[in-house]
C-alpha cells in the first residue's frame, strides 16, 4: 500500500504536530507533541511581585499601595548593631530618609508592563520580582547622626598594665574607630533592601602591649623615686585633680627594653573632653588659667625618678620660668600635642612606672629587679636672667592707679651633671 506523511505546524496552538496517514483501511492517526514555551512569551503568567517582603497585587491601586508600604518603612526605625552585643535605633527620619517618588512609580509600571524588560528578565521563573525600596538617605544628615555616635563609640586602645597597689595584672583593651564612610553604605543598602538592621563598620586599633607580654616583669626594688608637694587647699582642688587624673593614665606602665615612654601618647590630650578641668598654668613667662594645669608637676615628678633610675632621657624641656614644687634642672613642661616628655629604657630588663597623688605629696617610682646602683646629680647655676617688666592699660582702674598683678620672677641658666655608680 501507498505511504505518505504529512508534516505540519501549527504555530497558533504553541504545537508541532506530525501527521502520518497509512492508507490501510484504518483511517488516519495524528500524534500531538507539545512545544517547550519560549522565554518572553507574552502569554506566560507574568512572576510576582514582592515589594517590602510582601506581594504587591498590579491593579489599578498598585502605585498607592506601594507608595503607603514605603511610607510606612520611612516612617519606622533601623536598628544597627554597634558590636559587643549593643545596638543602637536610627529613626529614618533624622537619616534624612526621603522617598524616590518617580523610581517607585517606574518599577511598578514595569510590573504591570509584561513587555518591559523587568518582567522579561523572569519570564519562566518560578521567583518573584523584588522591587529595591527607592529611599534616598540625605547624606549631611545620616553623617551628622554617624559622627555623633562616633563620639560614643570611638575608644582608644589601652595597653596592659600593672595595678602596683593591688599587684594584679590589668590586661589590655583594644581600640575601634566607627568607619562611618563604610557604615554609611552599609545603612543604605539595608534600607535598598528594606531591611531594618544594618551592622556598624569599625577600624581596629589594636594596643601595643598585651597582659600575654606581661607575665616576667619584676617590680621588687624601686630603682629610682622623686616626690613634689602640691596644695590641698580649697583653692587648688581643680589643680589637684588634674594632677591625679594624668597620674592615673600612667600608672602601671610597663616599659620593656629599649621602648620609649611618650608622655603626650601614654596620658593624652589634656581637654575637657578627657575630664580636665581649668587650673593656673605657666604660659610665656606668666602664670595663667588653662585647662589642665598642674600636669607638668606629674611630668617633672616623673623626670626626677627616672633621672635618679638612670634611664635615658630622649626629650625634656624646662619650663620658661622656675616652679615653685621642683628644683631647677628637674622640672619637665609638656603641652599636648607639641610640648613631650620622653624616657628610654635603656637596661637589659622591664621596668614599671609608678605614681601617685596623696596627702600633699606627688611621687613617682621607677620599679625593676633588685641591683646596686647610685645615682647622683650635681648641679651648676652658671647666670641668672632678670625678668622683663610689662605694663598693660586697664580701663577698669581710676587714672593714676598702678596695681601689680603679678610678680616678676628671674630666669637662670644652669649645667647639670648624672653620676651613675654601679656597685
Amino acid at each position: 500500500m501507498p505511504l505518505w506523511h504529512k508534516l505540519s505546524l501549527d504555530r497558533s496552538r504553541g504545537a508541532l504536530m506530525l501527521g502520518v496517514a497509512v492508507a490501510a483501511g484504518l483511517g488516519i492517526g495524528f500524534l500531538l507533541v507539545p512545544r517547550a514555551p519560549t522565554p518572553g512569551d507574552p502569554k506566560d503568567p507574568p512572576p510576582g511581585v514582592r515589594l517590602l517582603g510582601e506581594p504587591l497585587a498590579l491593579g489599578d491601586e498598585a502605585p498607592k499601595h506601594a507608595l503607603d508600604r514605603v511610607r510606612r518603612f520611612a516612617a519606622g526605625k533601623l536598628t544597627l548593631d554597634v558590636g559587643e552585643g549593643q545596638k543602637r535605633e536610627l529613626q529614618f527620619g533624622r537619616l534624612g530618609a526621603e522617598i524616590d517618588k518617580v523610581r517607585l512609580s517606574q518599577l511598578v509600571r514595569d510590573c504591570r508592563d509584561p513587555t518591559s524588560p523587568l518582567r522579561m528578565a523572569r519570564r519562566g521563573s518560578r521567583e518573584d520580582v523584588t522591587l529595591p525600596v527607592p529611599i534616598v538617605l540625605d547624606t549631611s544628615a545620616a553623617v551628622a547622626v554617624l559622627l555623633r555616635l562616633k563620639d560614643e563609640l570611638d575608644r582608644l586602645p589601652v595597653d596592659a598594665r600593672l595595678d602596683l597597689e593591688k599587684r594584679t595584672l590589668v590586661p589590655e583593651v583594644s581600640g575601634r574607630l566607627l568607619d562611618v564612610d563604610a557604615t554609611l553604605a552599609a545603612l543604605r543598602s539595608a534600607t535598598a533592601a528594606g531591611e531594618t538592621q544594618a551592622t556598624a563598620v569599625f577600624e581596629a586599633r589594636p594596643p601595643r602591649r598585651a597582659a600575654a607580654q606581661l607575665g616576667d616583669v619584676k617590680f621588687d626594688a624601686v630603682l629610682g623615686w622623686f616626690e613634689t608637694k602640691y596644695n590641698r587647699g580649697d583653692k587648688y582642688q581643680a589643680r589637684t585633680f588634674n594632677l591625679r587624673l594624668a597620674a592615673s593614665k600612667l600608672d602601671g606602665t610597663v616599659l620593656l627594653p629599649g621602648e620609649v615612654f611618650d608622655f603626650n601618647e601614654v596620658v593624652g590630650s589634656r581637654d575637657e573632653a578627657n575630664g580636665y578641668k581649668v587650673a593656673p598654668v605657666i604660659a610665656e613667662g606668666e602664670l595663667v588659667d588653662g585647662i589642665g594645669g598642674g600636669t607638668c608637676q606629674i611630668s617633672g615628678t616623673l623626670h626626677g625618678a627616672a633621672f635618679f633610675a638612670g634611664l635615658d632621657v630622649v626629650e625634656r624641656y624646662p619650663h620658661t620660668r622656675p616652679s615653685s614644687y621642683i628644683k631647677m634642672g628637674l622640672d619637665a613642661t609638656v603641652v599636648y600635642p607639641t610640648i613631650n616628655f620622653r624616657v628610654k629604657n635603656g637596661f637589659d630588663f622591664p621596668v614599671v612606672l609608678h605614681q601617685t597623688v596623696k596627702n600633699g605629696v606627688v611621687r613617682a617610682e621607677v620599679l625593676g629587679p633588685r641591683r646596686v646602683r647610685t645615682v647622683t646629680l650635681i648641679r651648676r647655676i652658671d647666670s641668672a636672667i632678670p625678668y622683663e617688666e610689662v605694663e598693660r592699660d586697664d580701663p577698669n582702674l581710676p587714672e593714676g592707679v598702678r596695681v601689680l598683678s603679678q610678680r616678676g620672677v628671674a630666669g637662670f641658666k644652669l649645667h647639670r651633671y648624672r653620676i651613675v655608680r654601679e656597685g
